[in-house]
């Protein structure tokens, strides 16, 4: 909708809208929105661990590339140390990411109502609706990932080499993001060889000059993997060794997509794969082949991976945008046939009416009658247990509090009320070892977790002298809440700061 005063009752309708007069109305309605929702709901404990990176900026870090960490710190610059710093540039990518993939879609042939399609459609899956807003390396990962794909569409559109060398930057950004942008490379090596004039393109420097400078910015951190062992390397390259044949977690993999993508756009999307490669090489068609080909290396080494492991949910967030374009344009080739008219209509308001009712419920300040069952009990309850810590640590006149997981460490450390030192006692690699505040291990310290992780025979296998300090409640009755067990350790048998406790 837009105001206008020349006209009886100074209303224009959305088809009065121009393109990219709506792609930005979309953009700028679902930022809005999901900025309020940023600043509302409490940080996931990975979002916390990230914040900890944020505290001291490196160029790389033991799970990942180091960029959203640079973003947590430029948000926290701006909104201050809470939920909506961590979440600022994050929400606001997805709003760029969301009008970028509009562009898209027109720049490779589309009608402009399949462009506006595509950027609603793009929100309106489940992964971007719920998670469109969290400080986490999909953020970055997805902005980038996607601009790359719109620089190559504005290179093969104007034959400018300039392109070629916005897309080399993205990609190299989106290398410093996540890892996973490393098939971007033989993505676009796929798309010139699929389609008519591609190769010849090979033999010009853009695409040449685009890998050299993607390939500088991402040896930055290759640099820092190097000074400091390898870590990341080891951590995320160590998934890609197969550790035995199980066929479930393919089924698990196709499943969860399916309902993460939203099972409408899920269909439209493979539909539209199908019409991109059908259409290749016809004058005229929409050129879906640059989205699907970018995007098929990744896609085929989930798929492998979930043939002997887990693939979490998120992984394939990069590639949301294009599976939005290829179901928009499906869904557009359906609507000239006369078919689908209801489903096209269904198929935002699903998907975005369940993420809003789901992200409401997210901010109340008190969980619902499931209990241990609601899916938002690991983002509730955080400042009371960080109080009643405090409170025990004082009576058990410990010096230091540590914990066994990484999250609960981080959520704590972020709700700032723990008067004392506080460290995760397991994986410390993940830490740095010149942190200027150490805990004082002559002194006894208190380790809490949840209960269900933390044994007193694994704590005595790290401290001589370990006795029960009590089971904590974080949000809700001890029927309810989430229970956590603590215990009261000291003379350590290890070098707890610097090697940690084997678990």
């Amino acid at each position: 909708m837009e105001l206008r005063d020349d006209l009886v009752g100074g209303v224009v309708t959305a088809r009065a809208l121009t393109p990219q007069r709506s792609l930005i109305l979309i953009a700028l309605v679902l930022t809005g929105l999901r900025l309020v929702a940023a600043g509302t709901i409490h940080l996931t404990e990975d979002e916390a661990y990230y914040r900890l990176w944020a505290e001291h900026l490196q160029l790389g870090y033991f799970d990942h590339p180091p960029m959203i960490a640079w973003w947590i710190r430029v948000g926290e610059m701006i909104a201050g140390d809470n939920p909506l710093g961590l979440r600022l540039l994050p929400t606001l990518a997805t709003g760029l990411t969301t009008w970028m993939i509009g562009d898209l879609t027109l720049r490779l042939g589309a009608r402009p109502q399949t462009a506006v399609r595509a950027a609603l459609w793009y929100n309106a899956t489940i992964t971007v609706a719920l998670g469109g807003m969290l400080a986490i390396p999909d953020a970055p990962a997805s902005l980038f990932w996607t601009l790359t794909i719109w620089c190559l569409a504005w290179a093969w559109e104007s034959g400018r080499g300039l392109w070629w060398l916005a897309a080399g930057l993205a990609a190299g950004l989106a290398c410093l993001s996540k890892y996973s942008a490393l098939f971007l490379a033989p993505g676009v090596l796929l798309w010139l060889f699929l389609i008519p004039r591609g190769r010849e393109e090979l033999r010009r420097p853009g695409p040449w000059e685009a890998a050299l400078i993607a390939a500088l910015l991402f040896s930055v951190n290759v640099a820092w993997n190097a000074e400091n062992g390898w870590p990341t390397f080891i951590r995320q390259f160590g998934r890609v060794a197969p550790g035995g044949l199980h066929p479930a977690h393919m089924a698990e993999f196709v499943l969860t997509q399916f309902l993460l993508l939203n099972p409408f756009i899920a269909v439209y999307a493979l539909r539209g794969v199908g019409l991109g490669w059908r259409t290749r090489k016809e004058p005229g068609a929409t050129h879906l082949m640059l989205p699907i080909a970018t995007s098929a290396p990744f896609a085929l080494y989930l798929l492998v991976h979930s043939l002997h492991d887990r693939v979490e949910g998120h992984w394939p967030a990069p590639l949301f945008g294009a599976f939005a374009i290829c179901a928009a344009v499906a869904a557009e080739r359906g609507a000239e046939l006369g078919r689908g008219r209801l489903a096209r209509w269904i198929t935002p308001a699903a998907g975005l009416t369940a993420a809003a009712v789901a992200l409401i419920y997210a901010a109340l300040p008190q969980s619902g009658p499931l209990g241990r069952s609601d899916p938002t009990l690991p983002i509730r309850g955080w400042p009371g247990l960080a109080t009643d810590i405090e409170r025990l640590r004082i009576a058990q006149g410990a010096a230091w509090v540590g914990t066994q997981s990484y999250g609960v460490a981080a959520q704590l450390d972020a709700e700032r009320r723990i008067g004392a030192p506080l460290l995760e006692i397991i994986e410390r690699d993940r830490y740095r070892k010149d942190a200027p505040v150490r805990p004082d291990f002559t002194r006894p310290g208190v380790v809490v977790d949840l209960d269900r992780r933390l044994v007193q025979a694994d704590l005595l296998k790290c401290f001589a002298d370990v006795r029960p300090a009590g089971i904590l409640i974080r949000a809700g009755s001890p029927a309810r809440g989430a229970r956590y067990a603590a215990f009261r350790v000291s003379g350590p048998r290890l070098d707890v700061w610097n090697q940690g406790c084997a678990r």
